[in-house]
């Protein structure tokens, strides 16, 4: 049987990149998903992931699923950044473990890695400093997820794996002000300043911090082909027990912001407000270790977000995707 007629679980398959992940295996014909929203399957409770797995069986899992926002959410809900990405990551790696899944892949978040780290990163870097405070308690919550797969890979044998990709964005992704990332967060208030006719718009920070942006649907497309080309043992090499994805290119937060005002056709001023926190002054992986395999990035960072403005704008209603 190959990969491709096994039972494939997404955990997290509603959310932006579970979703991305369905449509990459659909594409290439992947027969036997399973998917779960989180009304039909609360992956916080121990009891209720137990009984899913007995009954549904998975083969392969890829661990997508967890509580996502940017830096304002993240100051604000670190408690329950922390808590529901550790019981959702603990709950369904150790139940894999216990039902014999084949393959398990945890996706992770470019933030587990130190603020002042080496650039660009190198998986090696984790836990070689302290972290960006505005995102600790959901980066120590994915640095547990990483290290609950490779304690269970050299105790018991199974082939877990993690994976780091760098900032997504793409189509669903979340497009509230109060808990998004800063690519919807720009895109939203600039096409909500051209329907409003405003003058100008404000961008949180001073706008100098780099960062590095992915589509998500080749975020996607990396995990497939690492699903169906490494495995746990190759990636463990050298004392390093994840991998990290990325387009190995990052852009300041000003040059984005411009970016994003000309794709939305916002014709007005940006303003920057210093006085909010910027985050981590720079933050680019090093991918070498994925080019290395045979993997690398299609979409461009401009392609890629005119297709998301334009899913944005198609939507029925653009409050739903908020």
């Amino acid at each position: 049987m190959t990969f491709k007629e096994k039972r494939v679980y997404v955990a997290g398959s509603n959310g932006m990149v579970g979703r991305a992940l369905i449509r990459g295996l659909e594409a290439r014909n992947y027969s036997n998903m399973i998917a779960r929203t989180h009304a039909e399957l609360d992956l916080i409770d121990q009891n209720t992931v137990a009984e899913f797995f007995a009954v549904n069986r998975p083969e392969i899992v890829i661990v997508a699923a967890g509580k996502v926002g940017g830096i304002l959410a993240n100051a604000q809900f670190g408690a329950e950044f922390l808590f529901e990405n550790l019981m959702i990551e603990a709950n369904v790696i150790h139940t894999a473990y216990k039902n014999g899944v084949e393959k398990l892949i945890f996706l992770g978040s470019s933030c587990i890695y130190p603020r002042l780290a080496a650039q660009p990163i190198r998986e090696e870097e984790l836990l070689a400093g302290p972290l960006e405070s505005t995102n600790e308690g959901y980066a120590i919550a994915k640095i547990a997820g990483v290290k609950l797969c490779e304690n269970y890979h050299r105790q018991y044998g199974v082939n877990f794996f993690s994976a780091m990709p760098t900032n997504l964005y793409g189509p669903n992704d979340n497009f509230d002000l109060t808990s998004s990332h800063v690519v919807p967060a720009l895109m939203r208030k600039f096409h909500d300043a051209k329907i409003e006719k405003l003058e100008r718009v404000s961008v949180w920070g001073t706008g100098r911090p780099r960062r590095e942006f992915m589509f998500v649907d080749d975020l996607a497309d990396a995990v497939i082909f690492l699903l169906e080309n490494a495995n746990a043992d190759s990636i463990f090499s050298d004392g390093v027990s994840h991998i990290n994805i990325g387009c190995g290119k990052d852009i300041e937060i000003a040059q984005l912001a411009e970016m994003i005002k000309g794709i939305t056709g916002f014709k007005g001023e940006i303003v920057y407000d210093s006085e909010k926190q910027d985050g981590t002054p720079r933050k680019l992986l090093d991918v070498s270790r994925l080019s290395n395999l045979g993997w690398t990035y299609e979409t461009s960072l401009e392609d890629g977000l005119r297709r998301t403005y334009e899913w944005f704008t198609s939507v029925e209603n653009p409050q739903n995707s908020y």
